[in-house]
């Protein structure tokens, strides 16, 4: 793997994601799928089931990029940070609502805008003038 910030960061945010997926499992035994209200994950971050998969979907899909290619980590980078803007978003709003089939609480919320901005910082700031300096070394 070469020395690439979006790769470096979408594998350790990979395997940080699916190891939190996995674990989330140990507490949402008993709770519903999409259940509102859910285990406490390091007794602050708020999971259910399906919170945990995707955690666990996130997290393959940022290791998978990451071991990929430069191209692959950044596309992805850039995909999962814009979506956990939105949700980091949307939460704040959903919270104690119906809609809230991800059992999200305010820790959570921050946490995903905080993982929003570095993967978005990552993905759009890193390499995005590696032609731009080939063609300019080639010029000199």
């Amino acid at each position: 793997m070469s020395s690439s910030p979006n790769r470096l960061v979408a594998v350790i945010f990979g395997a940080v994601y699916l190891l939190i997926g996995a674990l989330g499992f140990l507490v949402t035994a008993g709770v519903d799928f999409a259940a509102t209200d859910g285990g406490l994950l390091l007794g602050i971050f708020e999971v259910n089931p399906l919170h945990n998969i995707v955690h666990l979907l996130i997290g393959a899909a940022l290791l998978i990029g990451g071991l990929k290619s430069v191209k692959a980590a950044k596309t992805v980078n850039i995909v999962v940070g814009a979506v956990y803007l939105l949700v980091g978003i949307v939460g704040f709003f959903i919270e104690g609502s119906a809609l809230n089939i991800l059992a999200l609480n305010t820790v959570d919320h921050f946490l995903h805008l905080v993982t929003a901005l570095v993967l978005l910082g990552v993905g759009l700031g890193a390499e995005r003038d590696e032609r731009a300096t080939t063609r300019d070394t080639r010029t000199v």
